[in-house]
């Protein structure tokens, strides 16, 4: 998995509203990138609320926010528009992106580790929280994360 120190490898993938989004067009700021392992589940409903929750502290660190799964673009909407969500959810069906990032398949090779990477404005990491069980604290160890920056 990628470390503290390591760069963020360029990528691109489509958007809730089926948008392409690449990742070098959003550098130059503080980047918050949460990998979560289903919508709708309740654990990652809880997580992906939590960020929202939290969106508007996130942006007064001039951080962006972006959540990464396998879900189709399609489920990601619905999933946001009914969750009110102010950030963007990323389709990794492929899970190209989940590779890149060196995240591995757990729970009988149905989902994925939750994982949030923070990534200061020049594409370092700067923290990465790697934990399935507490998704709310993935919150709070970004945002510690962020004002050291």
């Amino acid at each position: 998995m990628l470390k503290v120190g390591d760069q963020l490898p360029d990528f691109s993938l489509y958007d809730q509203n089926n948008k392409l989004f690449h990742v070098q067009d959003v550098l130059g700021k503080p980047l918050v990138l949460f990998f979560y392992p289903k919508d709708n589940s309740p654990g990652c409903t809880a997580e992906v609320c939590a960020f929202r929750d939290q969106y508007e502290v996130f942006q007064e660190h001039g951080a962006e926010v972006f959540g990464i799964n396998f879900d189709s673009s399609k489920s990601h909407k619905s999933f946001s528009q009914r969750h009110r969500l102010p950030f963007k959810l990323l389709s990794d069906p492929k899970r190209n992106v989940q590779k890149m990032f060196g995240i591995t398949q757990k729970s009988f090779g149905i989902s994925f580790s939750r994982v949030t990477f923070v990534v200061d404005q020049q594409g370092v990491i700067v923290n990465v929280f790697d934990n399935a069980l507490m998704a709310t604290a993935h919150i709070r160890s970004s945002l510690r994360a962020l004002k050291l920056l």
